[in-house]
């Protein structure tokens, strides 16, 4: 029997680890009460909240829309008003099934002038493909992709915001891919090598890295704005890159959230990270949500016309960021 879990409708990776495990789950806090040094700044949940639903106001922000190009025009000028230098990506990739598509990967670089560079990158493209609703008839429908893409956005605009008031002993490159989530529909029969449908705007920006001070490390987020949050040690991230992993999972724990950050083995999966470490050989992991309640290992409504913002938590948003900015200005 060959077990299949999915991760932004990615297939999984076989690296010989561990599946998926059980995740003992607690309830987030309602009101999180991270504890945090003077010199961390942290999240605004309003703030979060409004970067999600400004990406899903679009529509769904597929290959080759109207709204892919307007949303990518927006997140430019979100970034570039942080004060921080902008560049767009600009590539075209072939589907799964050949069709040609216009992608855009948006990169800000904070404090270029600085040797020591943190990675910090998330997919901002929606499914295509609502193929895991309940309603087969829906199985060619856009879905809005609130959890799914714009969760870890949103997060990222947040930080980005936040590094144009404090400024981090290192230097902090956000990275947005499109193309991430226009994988083979589910309905399809798979065959080796469709994982590189998938994940195409990162594959791209890893082929044609051009840095002059390389990122010591990266942190993909994926996933992380879903009610009851729970994040494990994902294997494609514990085989690359180990030490920074135990280093954000200490960092949360140290935040009073050792509950919902679990020090929990999972199996390996394809995500946008995969590429990073292969292709531009930057060690990095993936925060992404798991649930041991669902069929698919993530969050009951992925991969479906529901995953809209009646089920984002500003809660579990602010408890991402913040990890994500203790680990920036622990640096």
């Amino acid at each position: 029997m060959q077990l299949r879990y999915r991760i932004g409708g990615l297939l999984p990776l076989v690296l010989g680890l561990a599946l998926w495990t059980g995740c003992q789950r607690k309830a987030a806090p309602t009101t999180p009460a991270p504890v945090q040094t003077a010199s961390v700044p942290v999240c605004h949940a309003d703030s979060l909240l409004a970067f999600v639903r400004a990406q899903t106001d679009f529509g769904p922000r597929i290959p080759n829309s109207n709204a892919q190009k307007a949303c990518a025009d927006w997140l430019r000028s979100c970034l570039e008003a942080c004060g921080t230098q902008v560049s767009v990506q600009e590539f075209e990739s072939l589907r799964w099934d050949k069709v040609r598509l216009k992608g855009y990967n948006i990169i800000a670089s904070f404090f270029p002038e600085k040797t020591n560079r943190l990675l910090l990158c998330a997919h901002w493209d929606s499914r295509p493909y609502a193929d895991q609703d309940s309603d087969p008839k829906a199985a060619q429908t856009p879905i809005d992709g609130a959890n799914d893409g714009a969760s870890g956005v949103a997060v990222l605009l947040e930080v980005a915001r936040i590094l144009q008031q404090n400024t981090p002993r290192v230097g902090v490159d956000i990275v947005l891919f499109d193309l991430e989530d226009s994988g083979k529909p589910s309905d399809r029969p798979h065959a080796q090598g469709d994982e590189y449908a998938w994940c195409l705007g990162s594959q791209y920006w890893s082929e044609h890295l051009a840095y002059g001070n390389r990122p010591m490390f990266g942190i993909l987020l994926d996933m992380v704005g879903t009610e009851n949050p729970c994040f494990v040690m994902e294997a494609t991230s514990m085989y690359y890159a180990p030490d920074i992993m135990r280093k954000v999972w200490e960092k949360a724990a140290l935040a009073g959230y050792g509950n919902i950050f679990q020090s929990r083995a999972s199996g390996a999966l394809i995500d946008d990270h995969l590429f990073v470490n292969k292709l531009a050989n930057i060690p990095t992991i993936d925060i992404i949500h798991y649930d041991n309640r669902t069929g698919s290992g993530f969050f009951p409504h992925w991969h479906t016309r529901n995953d809209n913002m009646d089920h984002i938590s500003a809660s579990t948003l602010k408890i991402v960021g913040d990890v994500v900015l203790s680990v920036v200005f622990g640096e």
